[in-house]
């Protein structure tokens, strides 16, 4: 399957949100960026769009996670080695993300991650390629 994910974050203040993400190394696609919402590229067909919090109140009829308080999901975000996921995370918490856990070497896999100024948590990862593991 090749279908576009769009994942819709709540952010207070977008033009902080997207200076963070920029600096750690994300693009936008300003097509689809305004003064509500911004696209955030993650790869070829995954996005997240940080939206502000009236605007993204139009998409729901429940209450909105306080994400400082609660956790309502953590963003993996698969890259290409250890020594990547290091940087982003490093350069995160040279910005202001915050540290949410340990970095964890399992030997197939290795993940690290932060909490961005909204509170939410995201998860850099290295994996082996999934031809390296067994058929089972």
């Amino acid at each position: 399957m090749n279908n576009p994910v769009f994942i819709n974050i709540m952010v207070k203040d977008l033009n902080s949100s997207m200076e963070f993400f920029k600096k750690i190394g994300f693009d936008f696609d300003l097509r689809f960026t305004d003064e509500n919402v911004a696209c955030m590229i993650i790869s070829e067909n995954v996005y997240a769009m940080l939206q502000v919090r009236e605007f993204f109140k139009k998409f729901t009829k429940k209450d909105i996670c306080d994400a400082y308080k609660s956790t309502e999901a953590i963003f993996s975000i698969g890259l290409g080695s250890k020594e990547e996921v290091d940087k982003i995370v490093n350069k995160a918490f040279d910005i202001g993300g915050k540290y949410f856990k340990d970095p964890i070497d399992y030997g197939y896999m290795y993940e690290w991650g932060f909490e961005d100024l909204d509170g939410h948590l995201w998860e850099m990862f290295h994996m082996k390629a999934m031809e390296e593991f067994p058929d089972q």
